[in-house]
């Protein structure tokens, strides 16, 4: 049976997260996760992937989420944990420290994706999920938006790169900005881009 065909608590009795990441893509900054457990009794109209939405939308479901959800969680893995052990690595460990900070412990987690994190919650992988599941929609919310929020705290503390404007992506502004700059502390220097830049001597 495809579970992503299923709304949400349609699983039988399964206490039900879902969970998304927010961040694989960026050359800085840590890559978050959030895991959701919503209540049927208090459903969130407009929930969809977090990129669909325009910011302020997402900013006023991410309000709404934390207000009216059984349980959530948000975590992150840092860039130093990204280098040492690969981004889909750093991304799966983000993902169960998201499940393992909920204050409800599901029977099912649902995650975004082909692949699930290693922990005691059962879980299982949707392609897709976070257009097709509601929970996992809502974790990809907030997910987002606490990686926006933390990346506007980042330009404030290196104002020339524009982390404001591009949240840590490789742009043409950001590239532009790393070339005059180096690379910064918080930059993945396993990534590509910023590993060439360091090897060209600009750190």
């Amino acid at each position: 049976m495809n579970s992503a065909a299923l709304p949400l608590f349609d699983h039988g009795a399964e206490l039900i997260c879902g969970v998304d990441e927010a961040g694989r893509g960026p050359l800085a900054g840590p890559v978050f996760a959030a895991a959701v457990i919503l209540d049927p009794a208090h459903p969130i109209i407009g929930l969809r992937d977090s990129k669909k939405l325009s910011e302020a939308r997402r900013d006023a479901l991410a309000l709404e989420i934390k207000a009216h959800a059984l349980a959530w969680s948000i975590a992150e893995s840092s860039h130093e944990e990204i280098d040492a052990i690969n981004i889909l690595q750093a991304s799966m460990l983000a993902m169960k420290r998201a499940v393992e900070g909920l204050s409800i412990v599901p029977t099912l987690a649902l995650i975004d994706g082909n692949r699930c994190p290693v922990m005691a919650v059962r879980s299982e992988a949707i392609v897709g999920g976070d257009d097709k599941v509601d929970a996992i929609s809502a974790a990809s919310i907030l997910a987002k938006t606490a990686r926006d929020a933390a990346l506007m705290v980042l330009h404030a503390q290196y104002p020339l790169y524009g982390f404001d404007r591009h949240k840590g992506y490789p742009t043409a502004l950001h590239l532009e900005r790393l070339q005059l700059h180096g690379v910064t502390p918080i930059h993945r220097r396993s990534y590509a881009p910023v590993r060439r830049i360091l090897l060209a001597g600009k750190s």
